[in-house]
């Protein structure tokens, strides 16, 4: 049974000045919890791809985004994620239950009963569906499809050492969904960039993990990064190194312009930064490290809007 009183108290893993904590009503809080809008970082690794996505077909063409497109897949990127989050905690209460990062969440800590989060999830993919059908028949059988990804997601955890790899499959499906939306086709291009941010997502998924590997050790969870062990970080900067290569091809494929080098080499310093920092005894600094990934990824998006500007003669 829910409790009577909301527990207000900050998540773990969730910034101690965020804003749902200072400025929303009590009564809302534990449902915008659910939904993770505490921990907006996800809204935009999520949202990345599909701007991505859409950014590489219109560097192509030497055109800047479709700004309604990149509205869209805000919108779309922060209502799937919360739907997913919220999914993911029904099927992992039990886990959620026994580690400390997790056991405040509003289901295992009784604020939010399962039937309530269940028709959160339901409410979140309806409006989300109305921005899908906005997008063509491609987009739409592609937003469709990636209901399995995101229904298997929570079981990885269960049966593979990888389910970081699963969440990579998952996150960045919006790059295909972004380039189908601004072309109404797929092209080799797009499925590299797709490709390059599936080692991008396993990479700073690991980082992640690394917050949770002795409470995951306990409770039975799997993880990349107690798979790797010490190992994580050179683990970390193979992925990097891999989402890298991959996306300066999905750039070559796709007609990207020349001045998408500079910021591209950015995205690989700050990546390449992050495997060198990563420590194994320090959570907190996993923590911001993942987090900084939004800045990571803005960057290659950016690299790709200028990419659409081509010298003469390119």
């Amino acid at each position: 049974m829910p409790m009577s009183e909301p527990d207000t108290a900050i998540l773990p893993d969730a910034a101690a000045g965020n804003w749902v904590d200072r400025h929303a009503p009590p009564a809302l809080r534990p449902w915008l919890k659910l939904g993770r809008f505490d921990r907006p970082a996800g809204i935009w690794l999520l949202m990345l791809p599909g701007w991505q996505g859409i950014a590489l077909a219109a560097a192509g063409k030497g055109q800047w985004p479709n700004p309604w497109l990149l509205i869209a897949f805000f919108l779309g990127a922060a209502l799937m994620r919360a739907a997913g989050c919220a999914f993911n905690d029904i099927i992992d209460r039990d886990f959620d239950a026994q580690v400390s990062r997790t056991a405040m969440r509003p289901i295992p800590a009784g604020l939010i009963s399962v039937k309530q989060a269940w028709a959160f999830v339901i409410g979140c993919c309806a409006v989300s569906f109305l921005i899908l059908i906005t997008l063509g028949w491609l987009a739409i059988g592609l937003g469709i499809a990636s209901l399995a990804l995101v229904a298997a997601y929570p079981f990885m955890k269960r049966i593979t050492w990888w389910p970081q790899a699963w969440l990579g499959l998952t996150f960045n499906w919006g790059a295909l969904l972004g380039f189908a939306a601004a072309t109404h086709s797929l092209t080799w291009a797009a499925a590299l960039l797709y490709a390059s941010g599936i080692f991008w997502t396993l990479g700073y998924d690991t980082i992640y993990a690394v917050q949770d590997l002795e409470d995951d050790a306990l409770a039975g969870v799997k993880s990349s990064a107690r798979r790797l062990g010490e190992a994580a970080p050179r683990g970390v900067l193979a992925f990097y190194i891999a989402c890298f290569v991959l996306v300066i091809a999905a750039a070559w494929v796709g007609g990207v312009g020349p001045v998408f080098l500079p910021l591209a080499a950015l995205f690989a310093v700050h990546l390449s930064r992050q495997a060198a920092a990563l420590r194994m005894d320090d959570p907190v600094g996993a923590l911001a490290l993942f987090k900084s990934n939004t800045h990571a990824g803005f960057v290659l998006f950016l690299a790709l809007v200028a990419g659409a500007w081509k010298p003469a003669g390119f």
